[in-house]
């Protein structure tokens, strides 16, 4: 893809809002929201917590965090422009796999994260357009960034637009939350990319609609449990969670699950044993970010371990076999919709279908395949 000729200094811009104020007040930028766009051909975007965000034109290349914002930009049709990612490693790829006419891959990708920290050099050489992420996230990763170096990326190399939406709640994030579709249709703005956006929320509409019709009764529906599948099985230490508000658990609250662990803890985790596990006893468990941080090989050997252990092989969901992976926290509109039908395949396998591993994908499928590869490819 062609590079932009004209001057780095001028060719974009972050006003209304400089970067250090919008960082260190918590603006609020959803009060009265509006995008707009003039005759000239430049528009604005807004969106906390960097506020207004003016473009001269429409970003050809750009850089995310990881795969919530990335996910979004992919399903835009804007592979060809990615520059880099704070983060390569832990995306949930094989998901992409099941999309017909679409290849996905990350070489020759950077990943920005590295041993001392994020090197801020690395955004001038990547250059990019636009800049995916929520910079009040980025200083948690990295507190050796400032409000002054976010501004300094914003004015001199492009504009930073994002809103963290794994979680609500956060003392840190003391402004505006936005849903998956809300956040989405700002990057659909920025991207100048309307049409995508339309007919992927339609699919997931759709889709979600359509799943929500066939539920189970609440009562007749399972109690489930989330842990990390980064818990330490061997030594049977777990990290437990309570299926809270947000992003990163959207697809539990839409499929209207019951929580085994909320009314257990108290905060956002916990950190039980076996015995702790065997009081509460769900009758799924479901490992979080188990499609993302391990290998299909690497989930079932520490589901064995489960197996093996005296106390863990009394559970009910490892004698019922009800042991499932679990989606990663940070995804997209497609990685969405792909952990949402199985969690569905998996929680109520007598109406959508049994979940035997990601080959559950091949067959039976929940939504349409077709129509999510045509948006972003462009073909719709």
């Amino acid at each position: 893809m062609t590079r932009r000729s004209y001057e780095a200094t001028t060719r974009r811009q972050f006003v209304k809002i400089g970067a250090g104020t919008a960082l260190a007040t918590g603006a609020a930028g959803c009060i009265g929201e509006t995008d707009s766009s003039s005759s000239d051909g430049s528009y604005s975007v807004m969106m906390a917590p960097m506020g207004e965000v003016e473009f001269e034109s429409v970003p050809e290349s750009w850089m995310a965090y990881f795969s919530t914002y990335g996910d979004m930009a992919i399903a835009l049709g804007q592979l060809d422009g990615l520059e880099g990612l704070i983060f390569t490693d832990n995306w949930p790829l094989a998901f992409y796999d099941y999309l017909p006419d679409f290849d996905m891959s990350f070489d020759d990708i950077p990943q920005l994260m590295g041993e001392n920290g994020i090197d801020k050099e690395l955004f001038y050489e990547m250059d990019s357009d636009v800049h995916l992420f929520d910079p009040n996230f980025i200083q948690l990763l990295d507190d050796t960034w400032t409000d002054e170096d976010f501004e300094e990326i914003a004015t001199q190399v492009g504009p930073i637009v994002g809103n963290s939406i794994r979680r609500r709640g956060e003392d840190w994030h003391d402004y505006e939350y936005y849903s998956l579709y809300e956040a989405f249709e700002k990057i659909a703005t920025v991207f100048d990319e309307r049409e995508r956006y339309d007919e992927l929320a339609s699919v997931h509409d759709e889709f979600i609609s359509g799943l929500q019709d066939e539920l189970p009764p609440e009562s007749e529906r399972p109690e489930i449990g989330l842990v990390s599948v980064n818990s330490d099985f061997e030594g049977g230490s777990f990290y437990t969670y309570p299926i809270t508000e947000g992003n990163g658990k959207k697809q539990y609250h839409e499929l209207g699950i019951r929580d085994a662990f909320a009314k257990h803890i108290d905060g956002g985790y916990a950190k039980w044993d076996y015995e702790q596990l065997l009081d509460v006893d769900p009758d799924i468990i479901v490992f979080s970010y188990g499609f993302s941080h391990v290998s299909t090989e690497e989930f079932e050997q520490r589901i064995q371990q489960m197996h093996n252990d005296p106390a863990g092989s009394k559970l009910s969901a490892v004698q019922n076999d009800r042991l499932y992976r679990g989606g990663t926290s940070y995804q997209g509109p497609i990685i969405n919709l792909f952990q949402t039908e199985a969690a569905a395949k998996q929680f109520y396998p007598d109406t959508f279908g049994e979940w035997n591993g990601l080959d559950s994908f091949s067959s039976n499928p929940l939504f349409d395949r077709q129509a999510v590869a045509d948006v972003v490819n462009g073909e719709f």
